[in-house]
């Protein structure tokens, strides 16, 4: 569930003889030798239990469904992309630059709207629309306001979960409001630059009360976006979606700028921030 220095903390599937819920663990050599690293959310086989002690060694690894390299997590479900609406404001294009990094994993992406308590209802309602025109059934949320956890938790319930965005946009304290015994830290928001501090250090997997597993990662300011012309349409919900309707192009590597032929509808939102990330990868 969570890498320690050199150790890994290792939740059983089964309790151990007396109980025992976790184990820390080294790694067996022969896993580096075969070039296997172990990434937090992994199912792995222990051997060399030491009950009494508490301490096992990882000897093999299950394969995975699902692999992030940043944060560095494995068998993931869903993606939560964790944007302010207020303190500091929400920027359109942060916001869709997370949105296509956190597509690049291939699972489920959910964008939480934090600090919803700091809007109108009808500021909040627009950006909802707004994301549904992207493609996302995104959740408006806010600490102050606990009713609006519910539909989070639902989500959750279940699978395994990582969050992501900036620093300072409430990703501890949405985590310490869903998993009520945490009591991880948390920063106020730079007044000047409007950024917040990084206040997780690592990345560990949590227990959800109602089932599922959650992960904070530590905040980035400005993702990293993919620069392969290739998998970018694959990125925007707008764009699969149109394929998924039936939608044909003349040419199978139809770019979706200017070739004859393309069939689709450009009329959409984000269609100049696709149309200059492909300029900007050629």
């Amino acid at each position: 569930m969570a890498l320690e220095a050199n150790y890994l903390r290792v939740r059983l599937q089964q309790p151990g003889p007396a109980g025992e819920r976790q184990l820390l663990c080294t790694r067996r050599a022969r896993l580096a030798y075969g070039g296997q690293q172990v990434m937090v959310g992994d199912w792995v086989g222990l051997d060399g239990c030491d009950w009494g002690d508490g301490r096992a060694a990882v000897a093999s690894l299950e394969p995975r469904c699902s692999q992030l390299q940043r944060p560095a997590l494995a068998n993931v479900d869903q993606v939560l992309v964790v944007v302010a609406l207020a303190q500091p404001s929400l920027d359109e294009e942060l916001l869709s630059r997370f949105l296509l990094s956190a597509e690049t994993t291939g699972v489920e992406v959910v964008p939480l709207l934090s600090k919803a308590d700091l809007i109108t209802e009808g500021e909040a309602s627009c950006w909802l629309q707004r994301l549904n025109g992207w493609g996302y059934d995104a959740l408006c949320i806010s600490r102050e306001q606990p009713e609006t956890l519910s539909s989070v938790r639902q989500r959750l319930a279940g699978g395994v979960a990582v969050l992501c965005g900036p620093s300072g946009v409430g990703k501890s304290s949405l985590l310490n409001a869903l998993v009520p015994h945490l009591d991880l830290p948390t920063a106020a928001v730079s007044g000047k630059l409007q950024r917040g501090r990084h206040t997780t250090r690592h990345v560990e997997l949590h227990d959800l009360p109602d089932g599922g597993l959650l992960a904070d990662s530590p905040g980035f300011n400005r993702p990293e976006l993919p620069i392969d012309q290739q998998q970018l349409p694959s990125l925007f919900p707008e764009i699969r979606r149109q394929l998924e309707d039936g939608a044909r192009c003349r040419f199978r590597d139809c770019r979706h700028l200017q070739e004859p032929g393309c069939g689709l509808d450009r009329s959409w939102e984000r269609y100049g921030t696709y149309r200059s990330l492909m300029e900007q990868s050629s």
